[in-house]
């Protein structure tokens, strides 16, 4: 898929990112007509085609500089005028990704070089929104897509009015979770998870538009539909792509189904259980994030044994007096220790890691490289918390990798499948354990009983664990919305099916279809494939367990940080070097030696709290 902004799964805001980049604003230029290749022979040969991709590599890459410069002017000064520019100039990319493929198609069955023959895959699959090629249709399309992601960044909800009292204070994403982590009044969270939730019922139209418009387009590039676009990235057949999702699920569904077991039994005590009953999903706004994805914030509440191994990293932070730029460069400090170079210069003028006072940004964590050209970037909102810590080093794994990767030709500019990219960055995070937090002086020293452990593995369950069925449903809706199995008038029903099949969760008061519930995820808007994060949480892993042997690591695999090992560093470059220049079994077996991805290293990490939760759940009445 076309490169687009990395974002992580624990970042404070937990949405994600579309295209993007630049400083600046200025005016959309006039579109210039783009020639994608001069007549076509009756017979192209190998040559031919060579030099086709070798042309829609360099046209292409001037295309996305100016899209993703505008992208990055949008999420950082979010304004009509700023979502006008970036929708002119995707709208730009569109009519010229439409006609580059439309015109790769004479080079069907031509006997081509394996790299050629990879590229002209890749400009096929380089866009998760191909547009019609009717111009009209192609602006219309464009413009529904800027606004989505517009409606969603300036999203607030002002409250219930009340006659006879002030009105309400309007509160934006970043406050509406605070009060999903830190609030424990079912009423407070009630209202905090309805209010956000009712900013995207003006979606649904336009929503439903971007599916018909995005179908048009997959059709036209010679797909059943958008769905079966985006399966098609994956370096094998869409129905056999699906299957192996399902199998890394079914490996992992039992683990979750003990953790869901286990919080539901602690929620009950606290909420009791008329709002938690047994057997039943759990209501959405009591998992102490807006999606129930991740539930770290649950941590004080069913903590396995109190203060046993405790970290307060937030108060060390504070303490030390960490401010933005510092914790990035303890994050950078942590990829030079594996031998790689620093950040660029220009990655600190360019940056954003502070929310500013005086405009719309969207705060969701994410990584550029705004030239494709080493023009690295982070854009996050950062606050001193252990949380934006481990995203700090997620979000520089991104950064690593895209510079590695920058030799190659654009098409190339990019990890061996979407989720590659995601479990690097979350790889990198796993190594920020007890034990490097000690070495950089975050903590003054690391327990090593049993009940340090399980919390420990507690804390990082709720954060990983709670989220691969979340991962794992998004693209599911998504797919059978595209293909027509869901219909416009069920899609918020079908939404509430798929959560409460796979996570276990429902929402807490009755939903209609004048709600438009996806909606409330960024992704959704933002029409950015998330089966990357399901399969970023198995192989990050499996990446983790490769780089500790890489490191010489002989303990369990929780405790291993590959911080200070150039071998592993070396053995890390080696992978991102590839870029996607390889279909991802290789770059799978660069890395882990294995072409096959499996989630055994997952469970094997777990392993300690998996025996533990066994064992509290006994007599318990999971499942829902």
């Amino acid at each position: 898929m076309r490169p687009t902004p990395f974002v992580p799964l624990l970042s404070a805001c937990l949405l994600a990112g579309a295209p993007a980049r630049a400083a600046t604003p200025a005016a959309a230029p006039e579109p210039r007509a783009v020639v994608v290749a001069p007549s076509a022979p009756a017979k192209p040969s190998a040559a031919d085609a060579k030099a086709f991709v070798d042309g829609v590599n360099s046209e292409l890459k001037r295309l996305w500089i100016r899209s993703s410069t505008a992208d990055w002017i949008k999420a950082t000064y979010i304004t009509d005028d700023t979502e006008r520019n970036a929708a002119a100039l995707n709208e730009d990319v569109m009519a010229y990704l439409s006609g580059a493929i439309a015109a790769s198609v004479r080079f069907d069955g031509v006997d081509v070089d394996a790299d050629t023959a990879r590229m002209l895959h890749l400009l096929k699959v380089a866009t998760s929104l191909p547009a019609p090629s009717d111009p009209a249709r192609r602006r219309e399309l464009a413009e529904i897509a800027a606004k989505l992601e517009g409606i969603y960044g300036k999203g607030k909800w002002c409250g219930t009015p009340v006659p006879g009292k002030p009105a309400p204070r309007c509160r934006d994403l970043q406050e509406l979770e605070e009060v999903l982590a830190k609030s424990h009044s079912y009423p407070e969270l009630l209202d905090a998870w309805t209010g956000w939730h009712t900013i995207s019922r003006e979606m649904r139209p336009l929503y439903t538009r971007l599916v018909t418009l995005g179908n048009e387009g997959s059709k036209e590039i010679g797909f059943r539909d958008l769905g079966d676009l985006w399966r098609a990235d994956y370096d094998m057949p869409p129905a056999e792509f699906e299957a192996d999702v399902d199998r890394l699920w079914t490996e992992v569904k039992p683990l979750y189904d003990e953790l869901h077991c286990f919080v539901r039994a602690r929620l009950q005590k606290l909420y009791g259980k008329d709002k938690v009953p047994d057997g039943k999903p759990i209501p959405a706004h009591l998992l102490g994030n807006m999606w129930a994805q991740d539930w770290s914030n649950l941590y004080p509440l069913v903590e396995p044994y109190k203060g046993a191994g405790s970290l307060d990293v937030d108060a060390a932070l504070k303490r030390q007096k960490y401010d933005p730029v510092r914790m990035v460069k303890l994050g950078e400090a942590f990829f030079s220790s594996l031998g790689l170079a620093p950040l660029p210069a220009t990655f600190w003028q360019r940056s954003q890691l502070v929310k500013p006072k005086d405009r719309e940004v969207v705060c969701h964590a994410s990584a550029w490289d705004v030239t494709y050209d080493a023009d690295l970037r982070v854009k996050m909102c950062i606050r001193p918390t252990e949380e934006d810590l481990v995203t700090i080093h997620h979000e520089l794994g991104h950064n690593y990798y895209q510079r590695a990767y920058v030799h190659l030709p654009v098409l190339y500019q990019d990890s061996a499948n979407d989720g590659f990219h995601e479990a690097l960055g979350d790889a990198i995070a796993l190594s920020v354990t007890p034990g490097y937090l000690k070495q950089v002086g975050l903590v003054p020293s690391v327990a090593k009983d049993d009940h340090g452990v399980i919390n420990f593995q507690m804390k990082k369950a709720l954060e990983k664990v709670s989220f691969l069925p979340f991962g794992r449903l998004i693209d599911q809706w998504r797919w059978d919305v595209f293909s027509g199995k869901i219909a416009p008038d069920r899609y918020n029903a079908a939404w509430w099916d798929l959560r409460r099949k796979f996570q276990g969760v429902d929402a807490p008061v009755a939903r209609t279809e004048d709600d438009f519930d996806p909606g409330a995820k960024y992704h959704v808007p933002a029409n950015v494939p998330y089966t990357r994060y399901f399969l970023a949480h198995v192989y990050q892993f499996q990446f983790h367990k490769a780089l500790c042997e890489a490191a010489g690591w002989k303990g369990p695999l929780h405790e291993c940080s590959i911080y200070g090992s150039k071998d592993a560093g070396k053995r890390l470059q080696a992978m991102m070097e590839l870029g996607a220049s390889k279909p991802w079994p290789e770059a799978m077996a660069a890395l882990t030696g294995t072409k096959k991805a499996d989630a055994s290293a997952l469970l094997e990490y777990f392993a300690p709290l998996r025996a533990w939760l066994r064992a509290q759940n006994a007599g318990q009445q999971c499942g829902w």
